[in-house]
């Protein structure tokens, strides 16, 4: 599975990267926001707010929906970065 990540400070992750790849994602299966909330298991207000870049999200619904496609949202040290330099 792979990971987004996401630092926890300084606007280090912006949800129109989030928002980009779900639609995209959603289009290529052929998909309906319908659809994809029906197959992900969440209202289709979650996929809707997703796809608009609307930030209060729970990480949980936000997860439900990425899975479908092999993927989840967290948080990574912030370390991660300078280790990885």
């Amino acid at each position: 599975m792979k990971v987004f990540l996401v630092f926890l400070h300084a606007n280090a992750y912006k949800m129109s990267e989030l928002s980009d790849f779900v639609k995209r994602r959603r289009k290529q299966l052929g998909l309906t926001q319908v659809e994809l909330a029906e197959k992900a298991g969440v209202a289709l207000t979650v996929i809707r707010k997703i796809e608009q870049d609307k930030e209060n999200l729970s990480l949980s619904k936000v997860n439900q929906v990425l899975q479908m496609f092999g993927h989840v949202l967290g948080p990574i040290n912030a370390n991660h970065e300078t280790r990885n330099s």
